[in-house]
């Protein structure tokens, strides 16, 4: 039977369990549209294809499986371009189908296309972070390329792929027995585990190290292995850093984590790691934010220390540090296989008082700097302040996404978090604009838990529509608009290496700038509150998030920088030999 092949396109998708398409309209995809418009799926209609792009993030982080982004041609995949790449980088599986130019148009540089070096070459754009970019040449390899795409970006390292589609070749029949022949076909692929010889070497060498690190990054939380981990760790009584993105992999509250690490972590979490004698590194890139620009002074210092690093992408192993054991092998499967072995070769295990003990009186110590900066009473106020109410507002199990500046760094360094996958944050890409959106994305997918936005004035700016999209598909994000009306953390690297903020603070004659947020929200039809007073704010965060409905708050808040005592080296190459960090711009 022949039939349209944006019907079975959707179809398709049904049987696969998608239930969300993120996107916009365009005159090259609304075949789809139509389509879906009868189907189960619920089409999440942006203003913006950048919004739809993080929304779709937000979501598959939550759901760990690939979301589906609807995208037009030209202006319309650039435009999700951002949040394509930041998914890339952050390695979150999502599958964008873009329509194209008519097939029968090739050459002619028809309307909105790209044809400035190439014909019919808009999908190149996307090659640099996607995993796979297909153009679909002809309409019977439709549905098995939708299958390879699927496919390619939940498997291995996760990410996401792009499928172009000329427009007419959404309208054309094809035989429903192409997409048939696909059902038998699985949809997830068995994963690889460690073989007993290499499991046990790595339980041996760490039984052996007098000062082992386990160092947990966002692969723990791609692979579902949180509970994993921590049953590795009660076990043999290691102490776990985490890179920002491993941030959650094990409970903040659990009294062998130490923190996280890097340019935005504490001497305390630093020196742990850099005097480690053994250091395993499960699902992360060492990336340069988190090791401090790799210089060995500051955060890890490989030699003396031994590496092993298990990942499941083999490219990590090794790139930036020398690996004594590299072990290619999904992080949950690998750390059932490490428990098991742990247990026959120690069934004893053991406690690791004394770091235990050392991590206790780190954080009463970290506490206490900051008691006062957290009961300070003026107004804008002090994110510290910020960051414990909410904290105090928000259930165990709530989710939050951040964007980049101080509700990235800061809570990555001071806020804790309780239930593994529940913070949502641009770390590869460090994407200014993610927060808010991946807000969306992450209620959808979890509509039963409280989801809050922490997010400077700067990302907020970045796409207030979306909360066009919160109010049409009553989508109840709390968004906290972190206001220091400024790009706060460049702001302060402006002004601490070169004397000046030009360019990096809001103001209109010679005063700070913001627009009121809380009235942009009520514009939209959403829920606004400006605070005006710090009394307010942790009541203000109450209402909001029983009230049920899409809400901002607008706080002020004094730019102050993160403290820190790690090492990032573009200061280095502001002032030289300096030791000049950030500073406060109030």
């Amino acid at each position: 039977m022949q039939e349209l092949i944006s019907r079975q396109l959707v179809r398709y998708l049904e049987e696969r369990g998608v239930e969300h398409v993120f996107g916009l309209c365009g005159h090259t995809n609304i075949a789809v549209l139509t389509e879906l418009g009868k189907s189960s799926i619920r089409f999440v209609n942006t203003r913006h294809e950048q919004i739809a792009a993080h929304a779709a993030d937000g979501y598959a982080r939550m759901k760990k499986k690939a979301a589906v982004v609807l995208s037009h041609l030209g202006p319309g995949l650039t435009n999700a371009a951002t949040g394509v790449a930041n998914a890339a980088l952050d390695s979150i599986p999502m599958v964008v189908i873009a329509g194209d130019v008519p097939s029968h148009y090739y050459g002619k540089h028809p309307h909105q296309e790209i044809n400035l070096h190439a014909d019919a070459a808009q999908w190149e754009v996307y090659r640099p972070f996607v995993k796979r970019a297909w153009r679909v040449e002809r309409p019977d390899l439709f549905p098995e390329i939708v299958e390879k795409a699927f496919q390619l970006a939940e498997s291995g390292r996760p990410g996401p792929v792009l499928v172009s589609v000329p427009m007419d070749i959404f309208s054309k029949e094809i035989d429903t027995a192409l997409f048939e022949r696909l059902r038998p076909h699985t949809r997830q692929l068995e994963k690889p585990s460690l073989d007993e010889a290499v499991a046990r070497r790595i339980v041996q060498a760490l039984i052996d190290a007098e000062r082992p690190v386990i160092y947990a990054g966002g692969g723990i939380l791609l692979a579902d292995a949180a509970q994993e981990l921590e049953q590795l760790v009660d076990h043999l009584g290691i102490p776990v850093a985490h890179s920002l993105m491993g941030k959650g992999a094990l409970r903040d509250d659990h009294d062998l984590t130490l923190g996280m690490t890097g340019f935005w972590g504490t001497q305390f979490v630093n020196d742990a790691c850099r005097t480690a004698d053994l250091v395993i590194g499960l699902g992360t890139r060492f990336a340069e934010a988190d090791c401090s620009s790799w210089d060995d002074r500051y955060t890890f210092s490989f030699p003396p220390a031994r590496l092993i690093h298990i990942d499941i992408d083999p490219s990590e192993i090794g790139r930036n540090y020398p690996v004594e054991i590299g072990a290619v092998a999904d992080l949950r499967q690998a750390l059932v296989a490490l428990n098991r072995v742990a247990r026959e070769m120690l069934p004893a295990g053991r406690r690791n008082e004394a770091m235990r003990a050392r991590i206790a009186r780190y954080r009463e110590e970290f506490a206490a700097g900051n008691a006062a900066l957290i009961r300070e009473d003026r107004y804008p106020m002090q994110p510290e302040r910020i960051l414990s109410e909410v904290r105090e507002v928000l259930p165990r199990d709530a989710i939050i996404t951040t964007d980049v500046g101080w509700n990235k760094n800061g809570v990555g360094q001071q806020f804790p978090v309780y239930v593994p996958g529940s913070i949502l944050t641009p770390g590869g890409y460090a994407t200014m604009g993610f927060g808010a959106p991946g807000a969306l994305g992450a209620k959808l997918a979890c509509p039963d838990r409280v989801v809050v936005s922490l997010v400077g004035d700067g990302g907020f700016g970045q796409n207030p529509a979306l909360l066009a999209t919160a109010v049409e598909e009553d989508i109840p994000v709390v968004w906290v608009v972190m206001n220091n009306c400024a790009f706060g953390t460049i702001a302060g690297l402006q002004k601490a290496h070169y004397g000046t903020t030009t360019g990096t603070v809001f103001a209109k004659d010679g005063q700070p700038y913001t627009p009121d947020y809380a009235a942009v929200a009520r514009a939209y039809g959403a829920e606004g509150i400006r605070i005006q007073d710090t009394a307010e704010f942790k009541d203000a965060l109450a209402r909001a998030i029983a009230s049920g409905k899409p809400c901002v708050i607008d706080v002020l808040m004094r730019n102050n920088p993160v403290p820190t005592s790690g090492h990032w080296n573009i200061l280095d190459i502001y002032s030289p030999n300096a030791k000049i960090s950030h500073v406060s711009i109030d």
